[in-house]
């Protein structure tokens, strides 16, 4: 189920990839240190680097590799052949239970991998608003990160790196929205072509 959702939310990610113009690659983003490219990237590499956590590497091979390039001239067969290693490596019969070296402190492979799928589903929602596309997000994700939440997060060194601080403000109405603001966006603010979002 956890592996399903998984792949449910990179699905949702994919499709926004699968749309970007030619000239889409440098546009502004939610997260302010990266353009379209860069944030398809941090996706890319971060399934990427998830692998190797299951292999036995360190966080600190994690973190050296983080910004990589790992898109080269195909960024949508990167990307999607990026899931299809991932999903295959947590297929793995011993990889939920493992214990990996995660940056933010050891996790089980089951928890890595609800990470990387909360991370996955956030991310979708930054991509399709640099673009300017349709930004719902898959209902059941939204569900399910916002009712686990702490028990996705918990005793996770969290930090301004990880998360901006929630905005400013009267909450938002709907439960993406209040899920979305969790991870420091504020998808009540418009985004205007002379000034990307706050992070």
């Amino acid at each position: 189920m956890l592996l399903d959702r998984f792949l449910v939310a990179s699905k949702g990610f994919e499709r926004h990839v699968r749309a970007i113009p030619p000239d889409g690659w440098a546009a502004p983003t939610p997260c302010t240190e990266w353009d379209v490219r860069a944030l398809v990237n941090h996706m890319t590499r971060g399934n990427l680097n998830y692998i190797g956590l299951l292999r036995g590497a360190t966080r600190e091979d994690f973190l050296a590799a983080r910004d990589a390039d790992a898109l080269g001239d195909d960024p949508v067969t990167a990307f999607t052949e990026s899931v299809r290693a991932c999903a295959q490596a947590f297929a793995d019969e011993s990889a939920l239970d493992r214990v990996v070296d995660y940056p933010l402190g050891k996790l089980t492979g089951r928890r890595a991998l609800a990470v990387r799928t909360a991370d996955s589903t956030v991310h979708t929602w930054d991509l399709a608003r640099a673009l300017g596309a349709d930004e719902t997000l898959n209902p059941g994700l939204v569900a399910w990160i916002d009712e686990s939440y702490d028990d996705i997060f918990a005793g996770l060194a969290l930090n301004s790196r990880v998360f901006a601080d929630p905005p400013a403000g009267a909450p938002a109405a709907s439960r993406q929205d209040r899920l979305l603001t969790r991870f420091g966006r504020d998808p009540r603010r418009p985004r205007t072509p002379a000034e990307p979002p706050a992070r």
